[in-house]
């Protein structure tokens, strides 16, 4: 048995024993008792309540810029959610498509990295060091992708081309990428809450944007082959969606960060794209690339740039 192997197993393992754990505590016992309507009116009022909590805290103690911020990543890792609603009715998309999209959320994500992360995140380091921004900046990158490298050599999981094709039948390798998009979602929620801690909302929303552009094409990467193995389509659409709410962690740690330590501003946002720019090299362009579909991807990589472009200046 290998490392990757026994390191799945022992993840599966702890989920399952908290699965049986939370189904066999009294109030989930209680809760499962009630009419169905009385349990889902119960379940969306804990939920509101939650809701109200967590963002009234964040509100007295941080003040509206973290609130927005910690929203807008929400937002954004729901988009994974809204990508994977096409298997509601469709078992397969084309190669073609799937790669032009992918292709247009790397686009996405290029241009956001480059204009609503590197080029503030110089602005800030040379206000802070005058004329040592781009460095400040650049040791930021390089600690972002490190810690991606370093986070794809201790977690197991498996890359977008290995579980993409139609023809897949491994559940493991499935839930394996899956573990690898919830790592990468992760700096991709935090790269937005940074945004947003700069105080420039124009940047945090025009991040919030990109990332869940490129979200939607990722949970359709998710969902697709849950469905191929049999799983019902509603909760492959759950389970795709769950992948994406791990950006509102990372986005209220960036925020709230860079807020309350203002110097580490550029070297986080740094970071964030750094992180940023290692998904798009590890993961997202060698699968547009794959069984020679590369020339649909490359001009759609264009589109999707040029509009991120576009829709920077606009709301400039």
């Amino acid at each position: 048995m290998t490392a990757l192997t026994k390191n799945f197993a022992k993840l599966q393992s702890a989920f399952e024993a908290q699965v049986t754990r939370l189904k066999s505590s009294e109030q989930y016992v209680t809760l499962m008792a009630l009419p169905p309507l009385q349990r889902w009116l119960r379940i969306a009022g804990l939920f509101l309540l939650s809701q109200l909590i967590v963002f009234g805290g964040l509100y007295l103690i941080f003040g509206k810029l973290v609130v927005i911020g910690f929203f807008a990543s929400i937002l954004a890792g729901l988009a994974t959610g809204l990508g994977a609603l096409p298997v509601i009715y469709f078992r397969n998309i084309s190669d073609k498509l799937f790669s032009s999209m992918l292709g247009a959320a790397a686009g996405v994500m290029l241009a956001a990295t480059a204009f609503s992360l590197l080029v503030p995140g110089m602005a800030f380091g040379n206000v802070l060091w005058p004329g040592e921004g781009i460095y400040v900046v650049s040791v930021g990158m390089l600690i972002g992708a490190l810690f991606l490298h370093y986070a794809d050599r201790q977690l197991p999981h498996v890359h977008f081309d290995a579980v993409v094709d139609t023809q897949i039948n491994s559940l493991r390798k499935v839930w394996l990428f899956i573990i690898a998009i919830t790592i990468h979602n992760f700096p991709e929620g935090m790269s937005v809450g940074v945004s947003f801690g700069s105080g420039e909302m124009k940047n945090g929303l025009v991040l919030a944007i990109a990332i869940a552009l490129q979200n939607i094409p990722e949970g359709l990467a998710v969902a697709l082959p849950l469905v191929g193995l049999g799983y019902n389509r509603w909760r492959a659409v759950g389970i795709a969606l769950a992948t994406g709410l791990v950006e509102p962690v990372g986005g209220l740690l960036g925020v709230t960060m860079v807020t309350l330590f203002q110097p580490i501003l550029p070297i986080a946002m740094g970071f964030a794209a750094g992180a940023m720019l290692f998904v798009i090299s590890e993961e997202i362009i060698p699968e547009t690339h794959a069984k020679g579909r590369s020339r649909y991807a490359t001009f759609s990589l264009m589109i999707g740039f040029i509009v991120m472009m576009i829709l920077d200046n606009a709301l400039g």
